[in-house]
């Protein structure tokens, strides 16, 4: 969840970390530090508890020299409160070692006692400072900071990011990763650490990323890879295809904001370039993969696939499987990742695992794809972000071309991770015979038709949207309603007015209010109600409506997602938002941008931070 960033080279490192670290800041943290060797050889630290802006007028009031060596953090509590002494970076060897860390060090409390018996002493109550402590006495016996590293980072278990630099050998920090994300950047005389590609964006978009249980080393004149038993490691480079300007506000009131005015776009490059020409005369348009090429045994083998996910990448994974389902007639289970592995799940090699994760660093989403392969699965990820551990960890990938989001509830990313999983679903379709050439180019069109469609729910409902959700902002309580595909976006509505709006907000199935929740209506109680289209859907439809009449019979406030021209809802419903006809498949990606603004909306009229809603982090590294 933490931020990290690196640097060596010629210039001020001071100016580059708390930058990188400002780009980091979407992660969640609740302190801040960075360390520098300055020119006159010393290494000199500062840290601070509460956001960046502390550690930033801290630095004003008391100047620390300049330096062209240097790491940075942003950290989340784990071990020990969000205090000055248990912030970043941690200290050792007489002061002249700095490490930072990402993760959790389960061994810690025994690597600690071993410690305090030898005499040595702890300033924080943190993991991150027995890792130091113990790579300062490694290096007081080797004075070697790599060697030193490598012995220290083979004794320790649990998930971890480390960076450390050691004064008495400045123009070096070295890293290592073990079940959390490290990149690197690569620059002309000068080389980058972080976290995120975002850390160092600003000044070079040529990148590498190291894999599981290895060690870094950067200098100004180069980079060296190694495992954690010292053997060379080859590094495959990648280029980052955005730009420091896209995780920047642009202008806009929030990211969330420009996010969710991204929508459009996240769709429509989540489709560039996977579709083909098809059918006798190649008129008609098919989608095929790039990504997955070469792979066709794969898909044509399997029997089952079973999505796992968390949160609002779950909720695509369950609006997906409709799609796999009903084009790819194969059985689909979606799964909750952190539950997926500790019940003993009957997968095997005909079994497709497939994974959702924005940030591809998600631990209980990357701990349940490494048990389906231990288990023979084929894995496949969906992901955001290049570079990231789930992709390498699995058989097959692809890459949502969302940009990067910033904002911790997901918008743009929720989307494209549909988007995707439909481009999935029709590949396999096609690749095992289960639809015509012509449904097809009909189900693309309809896909190639979504970015226009969801920029006019943006231009001719949102400022509807922001009124009326003003007009709700000491709402305590908001109820959500789905059939079908409607009902994975009942949950993600709830989802996002519960993660940056702090109330009571819950997805029910439609058909299951008869059941218990209708016990929950009262009068002028808030019910959103995603409707089906009465044309292709008219049976749902109808039985969408009888929902709709049962509730507001009972004093419930009626808030009906439909599609233009129809007037069934019309008697029954306080507020109608519109959405353009599409398919029923094609629905979701639609009715969620209402909802999405919704959300924003309400936050916002309670003076809330929509972009950093509280005890949440964009990236959940840990278990």
């Amino acid at each position: 969840m933490c931020g990290i960033v690196g640097y060596v080279g010629p210039r001020d490192s001071q100016a580059i970390l708390l930058a990188g670290l400002a780009r980091l800041e979407y992660r969640g943290y609740d302190s801040a530090g960075i360390a520098v060797i300055d020119g006159a050889g010393e290494l000199d630290m500062r840290k601070r508890a509460g956001k960046l802006q502390v550690l930033r007028d801290d630095l004003t009031a008391h100047p620390m020299p300049d330096g062209t060596t240097g790491i940075g953090h942003t950290r989340w509590a784990t071990h020990g409160g969000p205090t000055d002494a248990n912030a970043h970076p941690h200290l050792a060897d007489d002061d002249k070692l700095a490490v930072i860390h990402n993760g959790i060090i389960e061994n810690f409390s025994e690597l600690k006692a071993e410690l305090l018996s030898e005499g040595y002493t702890f300033r924080s109550e943190t993991d991150t400072e027995v890792a130091a402590v113990l790579l300062g006495r490694e290096y007081q016996a080797s004075g070697d900071l790599v060697a030193a590293f490598r012995t220290v980072v083979s004794r320790l278990d649990g998930a971890f990011t480390l960076l450390a630099m050691h004064r008495d050998q400045p123009g070096l920090v070295v890293g290592a990763r073990r079940n959390s994300p490290l990149v690197i950047g690569l620059g002309e005389g000068e080389n980058f650490l972080g976290s995120d590609v975002a850390a160092f964006v600003e000044h070079t978009r040529n990148a590498l990323a190291i894999g599981q249980d290895e060690i870094v080393a950067i200098t100004p004149a180069g980079v060296e890879v190694t495992d954690f038993s010292g053997a060379p490691v080859e590094v495959e480079p990648f280029e980052v295809v955005w730009d420091a300007s896209a995780a920047e506000k642009g202008g806009w009131s929030s990211f969330m904001a420009k996010e969710v005015s991204e929508e459009p776009d996240a769709v429509a490059n989540t489709i560039r370039g996977r579709l083909r020409a098809a059918g006798p005369t190649g008129a008609e348009m098919t989608v095929a993969i790039p990504e997955l090429d070469g792979l066709d045994e794969l898909f044509t083998g399997i029997r089952r696939i079973v999505v796992i996910a968390c949160g609002t990448a779950a909720y695509a994974g369950q609006t997906g499987k409709y799609a796999l389902e009903q084009w790819t007639r194969i059985p689909v289970d979606v799964e909750l990742a952190h539950e997926f592995r500790y019940r003993d799940p009957v997968i095997g090699e005909d079994t497709l695992v497939v994974s959702i994760s924005q940030s591809g660093e998600t631990m209980d989403t990357l701990m349940a794809v490494k048990y389906a392969r231990e288990q023979g699965a084929k894995t496949l990820s969906i992901c955001n972000t290049q570079g990231a551990t789930i992709p390498r960890e699995s058989d097959a990938v692809i890459y949502t071309h969302a940009g990067p989001e910033v904002a911790v509830a997901s918008t743009k990313a929720f989307v494209a991770q549909i988007t995707a999983l439909y481009l999935l679903a029709l590949h396999v379709a096609r690749l095992r015979g289960t639809i015509s050439v012509a449904e097809q180019a009909t189900h693309v069109r309809e896909l190639e038709a979504v970015p226009a469609k969801i920029q006019r729910v943006l231009d001719e409902e949102q400022t509807h949207i922001e009124q009326f959700s003003h007009w709700m902002a000491d709402t305590q309580s908001v109820l959500f309603l789905g059939r079908h595909v409607g009902y994975p976006i009942a949950l993600e509505g709830a989802l996002k007015l519960k993660e940056i709006s702090y109330i009571h907000a819950e997805g029910f199935a439609a058909g299951e209010l008869k059941h218990g929740p209708i016990a929950l209506i009262e009068p002028g109680q808030p019910v959103f109600v995603i409707v089906p289209s009465p044309r292709e859907s008219a049976e749902l439809h109808k039985k969408v409506v009888s929902n709709i009449q049962e509730i507001r019979a009972r004093g419930a406030r009626v808030i009906a997602v439909a599609e233009e021209g129809d007037a069934a809802v019309l008697p029954f419903a306080d507020e109608v938002l519109r959405i353009p006809l599409a398919g029923p498949l094609f629905e979701p990606l639609l009715a969620v941008v209402p909802l999405h603004i919704f959300a924003m909306g309400l936050a916002t009229a309670k003076g809330l931070d929509v972009d950093q809603p509280r005890n949440l982090a964009k990236s959940v590294t840990v278990e």
